[in-house]
């Protein structure tokens, strides 16, 4: 079985050359975001007595906004837990610098 073009690429982007790690790293990405999404509903809760009665669309915007900052403290502590702390500190930075941040 050959490896796909994409899964090199990508490999060579990163900087990875162990199997293992691309997997954790995927591994992390897909919790990281089933976590995300799954807490949203949670902090909104927190955030707002009775969320379900905004107007829908002040609610998904919301909780779709909320995630995003989930999302990127989530990626850095369950890669942390993965082993995969420096790889994905490194990519934290690099997209936040994205969006005018620096760390």
């Amino acid at each position: 079985m050959s490896k796909s073009p994409l899964f090199t690429r990508l490999k060579k982007k990163w900087g990875i050359s162990s199997n293992l790690q691309f997997t954790l790293i995927f591994i992390v990405f897909g919790l990281t975001g089933t976590a995300a999404s799954r807490l949203a509903g949670p902090v909104m809760h927190w955030l707002f007595e009775e969320p379900e009665t905004l107007n829908p669309l002040v609610y998904w915007p919301l909780r779709i906004g909320l995630i995003f900052p989930l999302y990127q403290v989530l990626l850095v502590l369950i890669g942390a837990l993965f082993g995969q702390f420096d790889f994905f500190w490194g990519f934290e930075k690099k997209m936040l610098r994205r969006f005018g941040l620096k760390l």
